[in-house]
C-alpha cells in the first residue's frame, strides 16, 4: 500500500523501521556481499561459505533487503545485484561500502541509542559512553579511525565531484585545505586548476595516511603538506582557503575559533569556501536536518541554516559572497577576509 494512503502510524512504524534496514545495509556491506554478486546472481548457500555466515540468517537478510530495491532475489532464490546495490561494490566509481559499514559500527549505533542524554546535558552522547571524544577515540584506536577515514572519503567521493562541478577553481594560485582529511577535493582541485599549489592541513596521523594518494597521483611536489592543530594556527599565504564539513563537527564557539584562526592566516580579500550542509527552512524533509542528529550526540556538532553560518563568519571578520548550490547534499559558501 503506498504510503500516502496507509494510516499514520503504519507509516510511522514503517519509519522505525529503518533503522534495522540501515543495519541491514551496513552488514551486507561489512561482508562484501555486493563484490561477491558483481559477476552475476548466487544462491545464499555459496554467499554464505564465501562470508563465514550461516545460509539460513543471510537469505533473511538479503531477502529484507530485496524488499527495499537493494538486491534482488529470482525465482530460484539466488539474490543479484540492483541499481541501489552497485554502490556497495568497493570498486564502484561513488563506492558506499565504507561509509555504510562506518554508519553500522557498534561506537556508532552506541552513540545514536543514547542520544537522550545528549538532549539532557547537551553532552555529545560518544563522549559520556567511551569516556573521550570521538576525534580522541579513533586517534587511540586504529581501526576504528581507519574505518572513520575511509567511511568519510567513501561518501565524499560524489559531494567532491558535485563540489568541483560547481565551482570554478581555475586561477587559483594557492589553496589551503584546512582539515581536509586524505586531500581528496584538493587532488581533484589541482587536477581541474593544473597551475595551482596546494597546502593540505590537518593532525600528523591524517597527514601520515594522505600523502601517498598524492604521490601515486603525481601531485606530491605542488603539495606542501603541514600537520598541525586547527584550534592553535593556520598555514599563511593561501589565496583560497577549504574548510570542507569542518565546522559542522563542532559548536559555535569553537566553529568560531576555527574561522577566527582562518581570518588571522589569510589576507583580505582572500576568499574562504565552508562546504557543508545546510538545513533549509520549514518542515520539509532534509538530509541535513538527520545528519544534524549525528552531529549532536557523535563529535557535538551541528548542521545550520544558512543564515546561522552567515553569523558566524561574519563575527570570525568574513563576509559571505555566495551560496553556491551543488547536486550533492553539500552546498559553497564563499565567504572574503575584510
Amino acid at each position: 500500500m503506498h504510503a500516502a494512503t496507509q494510516p499514520p502510524g503504519q507509516v510511522l512504524a514503517g519509519m522505525i523501521a529503518n533503522a534495522w534496514l540501515a543495519q541491514a545495509i551496513s552488514c551486507a556491506a561489512k561482508l562484501g556481499i555486493a563484490d561477491l554478486l558483481r559477476d552475476g546472481p548466487r544462491r545464499p548457500e555459496d554467499l554464505a561459505g564465501a562470508t563465514g555466515t550461516l545460509p539460513g540468517p543471510l537469505r533473511r537478510v538479503l531477502r529484507a533487503l530485496a524488499g527495499s530495491g537493494i538486491f534482488a532475489e529470482d525465482a530460484e532464490g539466488r539474490f543479484a545485484l540492483t541499481p541501489l546495490a552497485e554502490p556497495l561494490r568497493s570498486d564502484a566509481a561513488m563506492s558506499l561500502r565504507a561509509y555504510a559499514e562506518m554508519q553500522g559500527a557498534p561506537w556508532v549505533w552506541q552513540a545514536m541509542g543514547a542520544m537522550e542524554h545528549s538532549l539532557r546535558t547537551g553532552e555529545p552522547a560518544f563522549r559520556h559512553i567511551f569516556g573521550m571524544p570521538s576525534f580522541e577515540y579513533q586517534a587511540a584506536n586504529p581501526e576504528v579511525g581507519r574505518l572513520q577515514v575511509e567511511g568519510l572519503a567513501s561518501i565524499g567521493r560524489a559531494q567532491d565531484a558535485a563540489a568541483l562541478a560547481a565551482y570554478d577553481f581555475r586561477g587559483a594560485a594557492i589553496v589551503v585545505d584546512v582539515a581536509g582529511g586524505q586531500g581528496a577535493l584538493l587532488r581533484g582541485i589541482l587536477g581541474a586548476a593544473p597551475e595551482a599549489r596546494a597546502v593540505l592541513f590537518d593532525l600528523p596521523h591524517v597527514i601520515a595516511m594522505a600523502r601517498p594518494a598524492f604521490e601515486a597521483a603525481g601531485l606530491a611536489a605542488r603539495t606542501e603538506f603541514v600537520a598541525g592543530d586547527v584550534f592553535a594556527g593556520v598555514p599563511g599565504g593561501g589565496e583560497i582557503y577549504i574548510l570542507r564539513k569542518v565546522i559542522h563537527d563542532w559548536d559555535d564557539a569553537r566553529g568560531l575559533a576555527i574561522l577566527r584562526q582562518c581570518r588571522a592566516a589569510m589576507r583580505p580579500g582572500a576568499r574562504l569556501l565552508v562546504i557543508e550542509a545546510i538545513i533549509p527552512e520549514g518542515n520539509d524533509y532534509s538530509y541535513a536536518k538527520l545528519l544534524d542528529l549525528l552531529m549532536l550526540v557523535y563529535p557535538g556538532g551541528q548542521e545550520r541554516t544558512a543564515a546561522e553560518h552567515g553569523a558566524l563568519l561574519e563575527a570570525a571578520g568574513f563576509k559571505v559572497g555566495r551560496v553556491v548550490p551543488t547536486r550533492s547534499a553539500l552546498d559553497v559558501i564563499e565567504a572574503v577576509a575584510v
